[in-house]
């Protein structure tokens, strides 16, 4: 059932106006499709995990989505709140699968990695342990997320675009974004 939506999401991707990724033709979106959807919620593995830097180990999380999820339900007020679910023992067999077995208050934090906001799950093949440091981390992370949900409710690019491209590499997500974009919003303190 999930390869099927993967070969309707690369179908609705080509017939929506974003062009043919194969065809060496300009693309009518501002953010080039760079991947092919992931195997959404197939997990290689479920232990012996390891991050690569900023990234989660694909094997263990390769991103997962609500299958029925549409670009007007996550770009309505409150949409990632409602569907949060999370457990304790979830988030302890997340840790467990990349080997964490101690770790510092405020060192990680079990991470959506196709967040809820653009119609992420929570299945744990899309949670993973992500680093508040080194940067880019955590934090980072969290404006890509925000960047991403922006694009997908202004219209810039589809959900199915927005969910690929932070599930195959957010870090290159990061790189483009606007310098603004990357700046934390302050208090008025100075302090994010």
């Amino acid at each position: 059932m999930k390869r099927l939506y993967i070969l309707l999401a690369l179908f609705c991707l080509l017939i929506s106006g974003c062009g043919n990724p194969f065809s060496g033709q300009p693309q009518a979106t501002s953010t080039p499709i760079t991947a092919v959807a992931p195997h959404w919620g197939v997990r290689a593995k479920t232990s012996g995990c390891a991050v690569r830097g900023p990234l989660q180990d694909p094997d263990c999380t390769p991103g997962d989505i609500f299958l029925n999820a549409t670009r007007e339900q996550v770009c309505t007020p409150g949409y990632a709140s409602a569907v949060r679910n999370v457990s304790t023992s979830t988030k302890r067999r997340v840790y467990a699968g990349y080997g964490i077995t101690k770790r510092l208050p405020g060192q990680y934090e079990v991470d959506h990695l196709v967040n809820l906001s653009i119609g992420g799950s929570n299945d744990i093949s899309n949670l993973w342990p992500e680093a508040i440091n080194p940067r880019p981390g955590a934090r980072e992370k969290d404006r890509v997320e925000s960047y991403l949900h922006d694009q997908v409710c202004a219209g810039t690019i589809s959900l199915q675009q927005a969910q690929i491209e932070i599930a195959t590499n957010w870090l290159n997500v990061y790189n483009r974004l606007p310098a603004n974009e990357k700046t934390p919003a302050t208090n008025g303190s100075g302090s994010p």
